[in-house]
């Protein structure tokens, strides 16, 4: 009975095909939270296959209905070994993206797990199923191992991730008791790269909003009116020049943060963003000039233009809109404030001539922006756990570029934040032909394996390092 020993097991377990056939069943459960007529199989997914899988290592698991009409059902596993030992929390979300049927490449589906090389396809083996699949197997594997956790664990999966996770933060709040731990790890997202293992420790914040320009009611013609007319598109394609230039850079300054912090920049520092095959190359032009390529989308904030429409792109006619509209997107920080965005930017289209832009949220919810310091010493913990089972030093981010209700741990039950992911830049997350790639998660149970182990054996951080 060793760590040495609970690694090779899970090692086994990945390579005998157990672990496939575990995803495999989970990924045919189609848990599109998006999908209305879909919404019986999220409680399926909780109830006939995760619940039981918990059941089976020794956890008590509760099914909850969750309070808010559109998110689906909750899933809290408990296993208490003893309350004076420490307690860590986990999560996952067994909710998909839809699964584009239609979409998915010749000899593919989005409900069957197939592999091709190295890459398993499927809806869901990268987001988030194979990852808390991963984590769940290093578990049963521990406890295989030396008959204990050696700690208390909790486990939370949700059914509404895909959605924003509606009333996650409400379960939050008014379980913290239920929820107290010690420390919070989990796995969502991609690593930096395919072949270095990452530890991350937040998520950028995502606020949609649009920029409209409401000049009249219809279009009209372009002959008899064109010259004495107001062109929305015009004004529109002007007023967001003024905010970000052709390179990249915001020029709306209130937008961003004074700095990128030092713990932050010195984390970043041997942390490179690369494409792979099967994705977009970077442009080093683009983008806040003097920032690292890590920098500008780690530690820094982005204005990004997701749709625009005026008139009829589709069947364009000869006739001045009306109308103009571009729906936008600032990715943030936790070094600058949401809620004067909106208000900043309006402020800036009016002294800049542009009265008739209207700047409006688009939705009532938005993704908070969370960081747990990088010199915070679960952080080093953590790194030192990993490193011992791959001899790699893992990649440590700050925080992920995208967006993750990790606000609902950092900031309502006030734990130190921990992400483990088993994913990579390529995956396909959200797109047709997903795929997880069998080495990562390979990697990623001996990992967890390790890091379990070592939950249950080593002196850990004391629990006054908090989140912020």
């Amino acid at each position: 009975m060793s760590r040495e020993t609970a690694v090779s097991r899970a090692t086994k377990h990945f390579d005998d095909g157990t672990f496939v056939g575990d995803l495999a069943r989970r990924v045919a459960i189609r848990s599109e939270s998006q999908n209305p007529e879909s919404r019986p199989h999220l409680r399926q997914y909780l109830e006939s296959e995760i619940g039981p899988a918990f059941e089976r290592i020794g956890y008590r698991v509760d099914v909850i209905e969750n309070l808010e009409p559109r998110g689906g059902p909750l899933l809290l596993a408990e296993r208490i070994e003893d309350p004076g030992l420490p307690t860590v929390l986990s999560y996952g979300h067994g909710d998909v993206i839809r699964g584009l049927d239609a979409q998915w490449r010749n000899g593919l589906a989005p409900w069957i797990v197939r592999q091709e090389g190295d890459r398993l396809y499927g809806r869901g083996t990268a987001d988030n199923k194979g990852q808390h699949s991963v984590n769940m197997a290093a578990l049963a594997t521990v406890i295989a191992e030396r008959g204990r956790l050696g700690f208390n664990s909790k486990f939370l999966i949700e059914t509404g991730e895909e959605m924003g996770s509606p009333g996650l933060q409400r379960f939050c709040e008014e379980n913290k008791a239920r929820l107290a731990a010690d420390v919070f790890v989990a796995s969502d997202g991609p690593r930096l790269s395919a072949d270095r293992p990452t530890l991350y420790l937040g998520s950028r914040g995502g606020l949609n909003f649009t920029l409209t320009v409401e000049l009249r009611e219809g279009s009209h013609h372009s002959g008899n009116w064109g010259g004495l007319l107001a062109n929305p598109g015009v004004i529109l394609a002007h007023a967001l020049a003024s905010i970000i230039s052709r390179d990249g850079r915001v020029l709306v300054r209130d937008l961003l943060p004074r700095d990128v912090p030092a713990s932050v920049r010195k984390a970043l520092a041997d942390c490179e963003p690369k494409g792979d095959e099967s994705g977009p190359f970077i442009d080093g032009w683009w983008g806040e000039p003097g920032l690292t390529a890590a920098e500008k989308v780690f530690a820094w904030n982005t204005f990004e233009i997701l749709a625009m429409h005026t008139g009829n792109p589709e069947n364009p006619v000869n006739a001045i809109p009306g109308r103009a509209v571009a729906h936008c997107q600032i990715r943030f920080t936790v070094d600058t404030d949401p809620a004067t965005f909106l208000d900043t930017l309006q402020g800036h289209l009016h002294t800049a001539g542009f009265e008739m832009v209207k700047v409006a949220q688009s939705r009532k919810d938005f993704f908070r922006a969370t960081r747990l310091d990088p010199d915070n010493e679960w952080v080093t913990w953590a790194v030192a756990s990993i490193q011992k089972t791959t001899g790699v030093k893992p990649a440590v981010l700050p925080n992920i570029g995208g967006s993750l209700p990790n606000d609902c741990f950092a900031e309502i039950l006030g734990l130190p934040t921990l992400w483990i992911p088993h994913s990579y830049p390529g995956c396909m997350q959200h797109a047709p032909n997903e795929h997880a790639l069998a080495p990562v998660l390979r990697e990623g149970l001996q990992m967890m394996t390790g890091v379990f182990w070592d939950l249950g054996e080593e002196p850990l951080p004391a629990r006054s390092a908090s989140a912020r």
